[in-house]
């Protein structure tokens, strides 16, 4: 008998199903030889500070910095309230434990996510609590299809090999914990005044916000400048007319309108020869595949209202359905294994396009390239075709499908030509140059019916001579540059600065995929969310901007290693090089360790500045209910309404930032609990669905049966 751990209960069922195992028990499948059971992601945490030492649990400069000699692990907390452990990871935990000890239990399989993390969620619940003594593999696959997991069983490694992505997880973790706990604590302490959210700190964040605070400060010193451009009309012999712009030097904006004033006078009506045409066929590539930053960038600017986290939320649940490949990546490009696996899965989608005669099948180094694939390849369909998607599923699959299938359709072509004229007067430097485009083969773009603008040309001959009929100055104004996107975040964050386009080398590709970065691909998404939510940056549509605290706090915070590109970079540099075998955990923790006791040194002597003031909200003393737990008041706290009689361990309490209420857009209102206590129920207008719909519902809170919390129940009915 095989154990098998999953991540997460769905990939369990794909398991499950892929060996055709019915049997379910309380928190396992068992059949045909196997054990299947499941994690919810991480079901183990670090340590909190005071965990170690209880005089952690308030704060003073003289306690740190803080770093333990052992870092140790718990079950994780309640996301509720932190000071109770999570009832439902405790029991799944005991669950895979025993498990883990029944003597028909021969071996353990991780099928956690083949990343860092997935290894680290796995190791972190299979080894807790000593040494295995069973034989330990790793499932390593990239999809969930039952081919691909039969497969993969078949290929199962020993999980010691696993040992650097382990020890590139363990150090990330550590890293952002000792940097994370130290560098806010300090920071809040010194810069903020009055009880309330701390001013968080943190490797990735403050980098990130850099970047949207150095283009901020870009627009708002920029300086418009007014240019202009000469635009002429030339007439062919055949009666045709088309535009050129007057140029010198490579140069058609002019600062100085005069100049151009003088010049139009003298061209007015004065013939002028074609003394260059050059005509060109030009090939145009579709667009590389998806990684996921990509895949974010083209679906936040495409569609209004999403963002780079509800992107890889719904690719997460495409893939967990077996529709897509693993989606957090940063390769663009297929391993070239997968060539024979890959023409199975075009097949399987082009069978009823229109244009399946111009879909062919050909192993390219732009879709198979060995070089270009970090850790997981680029994101693609698997062969299953989905039979139902939300609206928001069918927005992300059909994007990833469909860039997918134009890697396999014609190369689209046009043809550009460039006319150079030149006017009959000495006086005249410069000369006019238009320009022509003509789409011959539209090729990949017909399978998102890209339309391309043709821009025709009267047919002419070299040293044809033709006549000016209107000349106009146009007058211009420089433009500032944009406010940045999430695409265009993601994008710098993805290459750490280094931008690249999409025609850009296979050299400085090559260069940029090798873990230079700001972060990874599964956690940016989360890092431009988490700005958002502690108030460092808002956002205006697609636009991006920092806020009054983000502002003072890249300003006034002294640590400038943690706003610096390329420091974070050079940090993500070397734990990709620790998942590779190339780098040594010791060394970079040491660095770490190091760089935060300096950090802590450098804020506690810097000069003493209050960025953010925290005004104190004062809770009211009046009464809104009953407590249905033990019969005592209700009251308004500062983070939730709760029984007046907590002290002596009543639990009923809603907090005022209720995730369950937070998905729908909505908080709970002293009105609002008043009437839930009064009547059991509350009427709840303007909630918002997922599709960003509103509707009504009534809502109840009531006590779980498995556990003493409470939980929110949705009616339609009265």
């Amino acid at each position: 008998m095989k154990l098998i751990l999953a991540e997460k209960p769905s990939v369990a069922k794909n398991i499950a199903d892929a060996l055709k195992i019915k049997t379910k028990k309380d928190g396992y499948f068992e059949g045909n030889n196997y054990v299947i059971t499941w994690a919810f992601g991480h079901l183990v945490e670090l340590y909190d500070a005071k965990d170690y030492d209880s005089k952690m649990a308030r704060w003073k400069m003289d306690y740190f910095p803080f770093i333990p000699n052992e870092f140790k692990y718990k079950i994780k907390s309640n996301p509720r309230n932190r000071k109770q452990t999570d009832g439902g990871a405790a029991k799944q935990l005991k669950v895979i434990h025993q498990l883990i000890k029944r003597s028909d239990v021969e071996a353990i399989i991780s099928a956690c996510d083949y990343d860092r993390e997935g290894q680290l969620i796995g190791d972190s619940i299979i080894y807790r609590g000593g040494h295995q003594s069973k034989p330990v593999y790793r499932l390593l696959l990239n999809e969930w299809t039952p081919a691909e997991v039969m497969q993969g069983l078949e290929k199962i490694q020993p999980n010691q090999t696993m040992k650097p992505l382990r020890d590139a997880g363990i150090s990330r973790q550590w890293a952002d914990w000792v940097i994370g706990i130290n560098l806010t604590s300090v920071a809040t302490m010194k810069y903020q005044k009055g009880r309330g959210k701390a001013l968080n700190i943190g490797r990735v964040l403050l980098p990130t916000l850099k970047i949207i605070y150095d283009r901020d400060k870009e627009i708002e010193n920029f300086v418009p400048e007014d240019y202009f451009k000469l635009k002429a009309t030339f007439k062919t012999n055949e009666n045709e007319s088309y535009e050129g712009f007057y140029t010198v030097e490579n140069e058609e904006k002019f600062k100085q309108k005069a100049d151009l004033d003088r010049l139009q006078d003298i061209i007015l009506k004065k013939p002028g020869t074609i003394i260059g045409k050059q005509v060109k066929k030009k090939k145009e590539f579709p667009p590389f595949l998806f990684n996921l930053s990509n895949l974010q960038g083209y679906i936040t600017n495409k569609y209004q209202g999403w963002t780079s986290d509800k992107v890889l939320k719904v690719a997460q649940s495409l893939y967990e359905k077996k529709l897509i490949t693993y989606p957090r990546t940063s390769s663009i490009a297929l391993e070239e294994s997968l060539v024979e696996k890959t023409a199975q899965v075009l097949k399987a989608h082009s069978a009823d396009l229109p244009y399946k005669d111009e879909i062919k099948f050909m192993k390219s180094k732009r879709v198979f390239n060995n070089t270009k694939v970090e850790s997981h390849s680029a994101i693609i369909p698997t062969y299953l075709k989905p039979k139902r998607l939300s609206r928001d599923e069918a927005i992300v699959y059909h994007a990833i499908k469909n860039r997918f299938i134009m890697q396999f359709m014609p190369v689209a072509e046009y043809e550009e030509t460039k006319l150079t004229t030149k006017i009959h007067d000495e006086q005249i430097n410069g000369v006019f140059h238009s320009k022509g485009r003509v789409q011959l083969i539209e090729g990949w773009k017909k399978v998102e019916n890209i339309q391309s603008k043709d821009m025709i040309l009267p047919s002419v001959e070299l040293n044809e001579n033709v006549q000016t009929t209107h000349l106009e100055v146009t007058s211009h104004v420089t433009k500032p540059p944009k406010p940045h996107t999430e695409r265009t975040l993601l994008r710098i964050m993805e290459t750490c600065g280094k931008g690249y386009k999409e025609e850009d080398s296979e050299e400085e590709l090559g260069a940029i995929l090798t873990g230079f970065s700001i972060g990874t691909p599964a956690t940016r998404a989360e890092t431009i969310k988490k700005l958002k939510d502690v108030g460092y940056i808002t956002s205006s549509g697609k636009n991006l901007a920092c806020t009054d605290l983000g502002n003072k706090l890249v300003e006034v915070f002294p640590v400038q290693h943690l706003f610096d590109l390329e420091f974070t970079g050079k940090l993500e540099k070397i734990l990709s090089d620790i998942q590779k075998g190339k780098a040594s955990k010791k060394e970079f923790l040491n660095v770490i360790f190091r760089f935060t006791n300096q950090s802590v040194d450098t804020i506690k002597n810097a000069e003493d500045v209050i960025i953010h003031e925290v005004s104190a909200q004062k809770a009211t003393n009046e009464v809104l209910g009953k407590c249905p737990e033990c019969g005592n008041k209700v009251i308004e706290g500062r983070k939730g309404f709760g029984c007046s009689n907590w002290r002596k361990g009543c639990k009923f309490v809603i907090w005022k930032n209720d995730k369950y209420l937070k998905t729908m857009k909505k908080k709970p209102t002293k009105t609002m609990v008043k009437e839930l206590l009064k009547n059991n129920k509350v009427y709840v207008k303007g909630l918002t669905s997922k599709n960003g719909k509103k509707y009504n519902a009534y809502l109840s809170y009531t006590k779980n049966t498995d556990n003493e919390y409470y939980s929110w129940n949705m009616d339609f009915k009265k």
